[in-house]
């Protein structure tokens, strides 16, 4: 029980502080920083969008009035939309627009290959529909197209939190203020393993078509290009804003599907778990640990409570935990004045291990196509959801 309990301590550790620590150290000591140019290449954008209706136009009217002057098409995809949307794009007659309306819902994979597939220029940027694009950004971001070493780049998402649930406020805040910086690490180090989805750009002639049903393109596109031999990498002065779900429960249900995605991704791409893969030590210590961790919570309190018989310093170790546990279920149930700070990374923690398990579920019981386990309505239209 004793090497139990050091082995699932010892996962739990590394996954969320020594590999961090790890690529920092690493990213500090010798960083491979790549060439920014000021270059102006064409640019092509290509936005999937289901049911986005309320918040298309205005979507519409900021990409084709951005002060990157060489944007040469924007390609937007309705993909089975019922809300009006179809018909809205059908109407509009902008120079420069391109449109395509896919009659049934396939998926954001199949509407960003139909886009793909009438991109003419020197870099494709995706792009979703809800993040709003800081002035210079797109310039930002194509620049780092001056390193011909760079096939893949994201820009940085700045994620509004306000009026949001202490726990959603911690996922959108801290949580993921801690997963772009180590993405920044690992981009210093060699390419991060996955990027924002909502606002990345790659070389045309590098992008590839992706299985229908793939729910994580912002993994399967960087990652195929690494496997070509370039590299993907972060800009953090590309920056964009978004506000993700307000409530734990839709934040909860957001992770579920991503989480999912991972678990796709490497059925589609099990090249992706084999020493081929240029970035595998860093697949396996970001993305693949963080699915087990939950299984070595419950492997550490349960030996915890067994050791606890002997020892008071176990004791007083299982005691923690259970309390520690215990402000994070209260913390997503009710508002705890005064212990914000506390319950609500708790309750971000407990969340976000417990949406990996449900994601488990989903991925091998879930009825098919797995992308449809949850369909957001156009009022949240995260992300990831085209």
């Amino acid at each position: 029980m004793r090497i139990v309990f050091w082995l699932a301590l010892a996962g739990i550790l590394y996954t969320y502080a020594g590999y961090p620590l790890l690529i920092w150290l690493l990213a500090r000591l010798g960083p491979r920083r790549w060439k920014r140019a000021p270059i102006t290449p064409t640019v092509d954008i290509v936005l999937a969008v289901h049911n986005g209706m309320e918040i298309l136009p205005n979507k519409l009217d900021q990409l084709l009035s951005l002060d990157y002057e060489r944007v040469a098409n924007v390609i937007v995809v309705s993909d089975g939309s019922t809300d009006g949307t179809a018909g809205y794009l059908e109407q509009q007659q902008r120079s420069r627009l391109h449109k395509i309306v896919l009659m049934e819902q396939a998926g954001k994979a199949v509407a960003l290959n139909a886009g793909l597939a009438h991109a003419t220029s020197d870099i494709v940027l995706f792009v979703d529909i809800r993040p709003e694009i800081a002035p210079g950004a797109v310039q930002q971001l194509v620049s780092n197209f001056g390193d011909p070493s760079v096939g893949c780049v994201a820009g940085r998402l700045l994620v509004q939190v306000d009026m949001h649930s202490a726990t959603a406020a911690s996922v959108g805040g801290l949580y993921w203020r801690y997963e772009q910086w180590i993405r920044e690490c690992e981009a210093l180090v060699d390419s991060p393993v996955g990027v924002y989805g909502g606002f990345y750009a790659v070389r045309r002639e590098l992008a590839v078509c992706q299985p229908a049903g793939t729910i994580l393109d912002d993994m399967f596109q960087p990652l195929s290009i690494i496997r070509l031999g370039y590299r993907s990498v972060v800009d953090p002065d590309a920056v964009v804003y978004d506000t993700w779900p307000k409530k734990a429960g839709d934040e909860f249900q957001r992770k579920v599907r991503t989480l999912a995605g991972n678990f796709q991704l490497f059925q589609l791409a099990p090249w992706t778990l084999t020493p081929s893969n240029r970035v595998f030590v860093q697949l396996i210590s970001h993305k693949l640990l963080r699915l087990v961790v939950p299984y070595l919570f419950i492997l550490l309190l349960c030996s915890s409570m067994v050791l606890a018989r002997r020892s008071p310093a176990d004791a007083a170790f299982a005691a923690v935990q259970l309390l520690g546990w215990a402000t994070a279920i209260l913390g997503l149930r009710f508002k705890l004045l005064g212990l914000d700070r506390i319950a609500g990374p708790a309750g971000a923690l407990l969340m976000l291990n417990v949406a990996a398990v449900v994601a488990v579920y989903k991925f091998f019981f879930a009825p098919r196509p797995l992308w449809k386990i949850w369909n957001v309505s156009s009022k949240i239209l995260l992300a990831d959801e085209p």
